[in-house]
């Protein structure tokens, strides 16, 4: 997977996942995102809409079949992060990454 692009996918899912852990960061990040309303996620997407980038890692050779296996290496290798890694949400996480769907804060 190309590095750039997967992180430019990645980012605005695995911020929507660790919002309810980093309000404070989330605000700060509403404020500079033009037309986010004081939504950090919203703001987000609408910069990588704007940017016309690709949403999907499917776009980049990810296939739908991995996002398990992906899911299980993400929540086996643990590292820290502001909200615990837990396989179901971080599974839906891939698949909304992997299908190009827009970053929800409802994982």
């Amino acid at each position: 997977m190309p590095h750039a692009e997967t992180h430019t996918i990645i980012l605005p899912h695995a911020l929507a996942y660790n919002a309810p852990n980093i309000p404070e960061v989330m605000k700060k990040l509403a404020e500079v995102l033009p037309g986010s309303d004081g939504d950090a996620i919203k703001g987000l997407n609408l910069l990588l809409d704007r940017l016309g980038v690709k949403r999907g890692l499917k776009d980049f050779g990810f296939k739908e079949e991995d996002v398990d296996k992906a899911a299980e290496i993400a929540v086996g290798n643990p590292y820290w992060n502001p909200r615990p890694v837990e396989e179901k949400p971080i599974r839906e996480l891939l698949r909304r990454a992997w299908a190009g769907e827009e970053a929800r804060a409802d994982l």
